[in-house]
């Protein structure tokens, strides 16, 4: 399509008047690329990101997984599973995060979407046909990297869209999982209880749903840049706002003697000289693997001195620790209050309505009007109360009813406060460092896991049983409401003096 074109600008003359004449310089238009509205750009790689989040955890058969494993299908015992297998996968996840984080920034996100999509498929291929307790454990390395490469997928959309949409499109992701785990969890109970369909051909439904997650990766953009190694040059930006000097067709550079002459703020026309059109995407800055450690270090001090991103994040490391310890264990709670193999269990009902109403609550975040700068540490304080007392309850009241209830809400307030958490670390920080303080975030929560798991769990350390351990995940919460709540009363009581003293302020200055 032939777009007519002209330069003009504005000659000033000596009495102060100007008039306006065509550049005489440029024989041709330049070649102007067809582009969508920048406001809608963000819609298709979102929506492509949601489909694929949603198929990636359509897993029907992971609610039954401590009974798959423990069932004839794997003939594991409750040692093998709990102490042997299980903390595989917190190691192995743990070992794997920061060569993820590197590569996912190095290969702008989609590959390292497309490896988890392939590691899923491993894992269940694994968990249809492999057997002893080698090749499980094995199988658990293959999901601790699924959670690795997780980064990917949630710093993907950010590198895509702008600051503002942040909030809209982090609850947009998230509930497309969580929605994803609900019919899964959901299809998976009814399969079972309703059709009677083995374990063994939920997990065959469950590696089919992988398999579609995993085509649809392939239609993601491609980042056109990332944060540490590809940088996309600063000349390149300047080069598309270049100033065109009418007079002679050159492009004048930036020279501030130029912008002291009278009138040049009329003179310049800024236009976008695409004469190369695949200039201002195939010049990158190379980034050797030392200069990206200095400013990984330098951005990790930048980043972590805002102190609303800081207390944020000290949640988020912490809860994530003892979430991860909660989620991983309480199927063997489950099973020790109501076994598997005498009882009817609807383990997978239970994961759909907690996803479920943890994708509402996630769903409606996006819209939700709260001043966090001044409430954000109460209410994680409150928040996490809750979330002990959910813990306490599944581990001392012996019920199964009971136990399914406190799971729900525990879920549901984790997953609204941690997506909270997610966009007000982004909106947050002094840089558009989201993948780095995300990872480090989530390393530290490894870290911690790991020496928990270490001490609590592996039959190496104490090896205790499954009560025992979840009455020190509900300690360590309520530990956690502590320190916040005390944090925040201090915060609260800061802002209300500091408010209290701007009038007097004012009221002394003024004559």
């Amino acid at each position: 399509m032939a777009l007519g074109w002209r330069c003009l600008w504005r000659h000033v003359r000596a009495d102060g008047g100007f008039s306006v004449r065509e550049c005489p310089a440029l024989s041709r238009p330049p070649r102007m690329e067809a582009r969508a509205p920048r406001g809608r750009r963000w819609v298709l790689p979102t929506a492509l990101l949601c489909l694929y989040g949603f198929f990636a955890s359509l897993r029907p058969s992971e609610p039954f997984l401590t009974r798959y494993l423990l069932g004839p299908d794997k003939n594991l015992t409750e040692t093998q599973v709990f102490n042997e297998i299980y903390p595989v996968w917190t190691y192995s996840y743990l070992v794997l995060l920061f060569p993820v984080f590197l590569a996912t920034d190095y290969l702008r996100y989609k590959p390292v979407i497309l490896l988890q999509g392939l590691s899923l498929i491993v894992t269940w291929f694994m968990l249809l046909y492999a057997q002893g307790l080698l090749a499980i454990q094995f199988l658990e390395f293959f999901y601790g990297l699924v959670t690795a490469t997780e980064i990917a997928y949630y710093s993907y959309i950010y590198s895509i869209v702008d600051l503002n949409l942040y909030q809209k499109v982090t609850s947009y992701c998230r509930s497309a999982t969580l929605v994803g785990y609900t019919v899964g969890s959901i299809c998976g109970q009814v399969l079972v209880s309703v059709a009677s369909w083995s374990l063994f051909s939920l997990n065959v439904l469950s590696l089919t749903s992988v398999s579609v997650a995993f085509a649809t990766a392939w239609f993601l953009p491609m980042p056109q840049k990332s944060l540490f190694f590809h940088h996309v040059l600063r000349s390149q930006v300047s080069r598309e706002m270049k100033v065109l000097d009418c007079k002679n067709g050159a492009v004048i550079q930036d020279d501030p003697a130029l912008k002291r002459v009278p009138g040049w703020e009329d003179i310049e026309l800024k236009v976008s000289l695409n004469v190369e059109e695949h200039s201002a995407e195939t010049q990158e800055e190379k980034v050797d693997i030392l200069k990206v450690l200095r400013e990984l270090w330098r951005d990790f001090l930048q980043c972590y001195s805002s102190r609303p991103m800081l207390c944020w994040s000290v949640w988020w490391a912490f809860s994530t620790c003892g979430y991860f310890q909660v989620i991983n264990y309480t199927q063997g709670l489950w099973e020790m209050v109501l076994p598997s193999q005498r009882f009817e269990i609807y383990n997978g009902g239970v994961e759909a309505v907690s996803t479920l109403l943890g994708a509402v609550a996630v769903f409606a975040v996006g819209y939700l009007k709260v001043s966090w700068a001044t409430w954000g540490e109460v209410a994680l304080a409150l928040f996490s109360l809750l979330i002990a007392a959910a813990v306490y309850v599944m581990d001392t009241v012996r019920n199964i009813w009971l136990c399914y209830a406190s799971y729900v809400i525990f879920r549901i307030v984790y997953m609204l406060l941690i997506t909270i958490a997610t966009f007000q670390i982004a909106t947050n920080l002094s840089m558009e460092r989201y993948a780095l303080v995300f990872g480090i975030n989530t390393f530290i929560a490894l870290a911690l896991q790991t020496l928990l798991t270490l001490i609590v769990v592996d039959s190496s350390g104490l090896g205790l049983n499954i009560f025992t351990q979840f009455m020190i995940y509900a300690s360590y919460f309520a530990a956690i409401s502590l320190v916040f709540l005390v944090s925040g009363i201090y915060s609260v009581m800061k802002n209300y003096r500091r408010q209290e003293e701007m009038p007097s302020r004012s009221t002394a200055s003024s004559p």
